[in-house]
């Protein structure tokens, strides 16, 4: 079993926080006002602005969220969220663009920053799509192929540094094209064997390693609210090369496509699919292959549970948002599939794992119709939980 909570989400990261996680002011900060009971004027007022979405439509709206957590890897955790949406210009004809921002920092002295931002401009004239992280962090590495044990994981303890960006240009409405650039570097490596079972054999880049990748990316994108679709299509295909002659130790390169569709079934409910590959070749680092799991697709598996060069996935999902007794509060049912190999032609179903699982919404900003998401994945391997603010995809 392991826990998640991350409020604010672009895109999959590399690295997974696991038995994790319990929001702090949706936790004791509200316990005495579910007992009849009063917190002083100033804690009601900050619990207020946290909670409670008071600006009008169009104008910027800013949060900001301690969390609270523990994790076997980490001991306690301390952290802080905080996500800005805003329509450029005030327009609320424009798209909504999110910046989000996460720290954290535990008592085994692990720490890190995170930024992810989606930012549309006026008119969707171009739009600027990344993610930056820095942070020490465990990672665990169960080795490569669809038929590796769940049990003994190695653990890569590191530093991390990522910066990747997409700065796309309409062409026609709603089809966007642009260059993008990836930069990620592993330092100050240690490769832990576990102290039961096998030992692993050490992977590509297990000593550090540093990528630099060019390309280009083409998006498909109509959708209005992408931390809460009602409607549209999101369809990318992205390419990216890796090279020493421009600073990264090997030559590789990878592509990665994204279609997602979204279909309203009535004015509260939405049934949305998705299907996602990311295809990898050449002298390929371990940290930079491509991983099954996480918060956004398969549900309940470790990001990192598979890796390896080449990986397909999709799922479903049911949205009630929200049930019809209810204002604010919502549900879901999802399901998923995926699988990894190491040549695109050895993909086939017999290697295939599964996923489902259930989720309760809870409407964080009204009037931006944004979800807070508590999700519960089902696998083979156990159930995995998370708490995060949009929907996965």
């Amino acid at each position: 079993m392991h826990f998640n909570i991350r409020l604010g989400s672009v895109e999959n990261v590399p690295f997974y926080f696991s038995r994790y996680f319990w929001l702090f002011v949706m936790g004791w900060l509200s316990i005495p006002v579910a007992l009849g009971q009063q917190h002083p004027s100033w804690v009601r007022r900050t619990i207020n602005r946290m909670l409670t979405d008071s600006t009008a439509p169009g104008k910027p709206s800013f949060r900001v969220y301690p969390t609270l957590g523990y994790a076997p890897e980490t001991s306690v955790e301390v952290g802080f969220s905080s996500m800005l949406l805003f329509q450029a210009k005030n327009d609320t004809l424009n798209r909504l663009s999110e910046i989000n921002a996460f720290t954290f920092f535990t008592l085994e002295s692990q720490y890190g920053i995170w930024l992810d931002n989606f930012i549309y401009g006026d008119k969707d004239n171009w739009v600027l799509l990344g993610r930056t992280r820095f942070q020490r962090f465990p990672l665990l590495y169960y080795g490569f192929g669809p038929n590796t044990s769940g049990d003994h994981p190695a653990i890569v303890d590191a530093m991390y540094i990522q910066a990747r960006q997409r700065l796309l240009r309409k062409v026609v409405k709603n089809f966007f094209i642009g260059p993008q650039v990836d930069f990620q570097n592993l330092y100050n490596t240690r490769f832990e064997q576990p102290a039961d079972g096998q030992p692993y054999e050490l992977p590509r880049g297990h000593e550090g390693t540093t990528s630099l990748g060019l390309g280009v990316s083409v998006v498909y994108d109509n959708r209005h609210n992408p931390l809460n679709v009602r409607k549209g299509i999101f369809s990318e295909l992205s390419f990216l090369s890796y090279r020493k002659t421009w600073a990264s130790h090997y030559n590789f390169d990878g592509i990665m496509v994204d279609h997602r569709m979204f279909h309203p079934v009535n004015r509260r409910d939405v049934f949305a699919w998705q299907v996602y590959g990311s295809f990898m070749w050449g002298n390929v680092p371990f940290n930079m292959s491509s991983l099954l799991g996480g918060d956004m697709i398969m549900r309940g598996f470790y990001q990192g549970r598979y890796r390896d060069n080449n990986l397909v996935a999709a799922q479903a999902e049911y949205r009630l948002l929200p049930f019809g007794f209810s204002k604010r509060i919502g549900g879901t049912v999802f399901a998923s599939a995926g699988a990894v190999a190491p040549k695109l032609g050895e993909l086939n179903v017999r290697q295939f794992v599964y996923a489902g699982g259930v989720g309760l919404r809870y409407l964080m900003f009204p009037k931006k119709d944004i979800f807070l998401r508590l999700d519960m994945g089902l696998t083979s391997e156990g159930p995995g939980f998370y708490i995060v603010t949009g929907e996965a995809f």
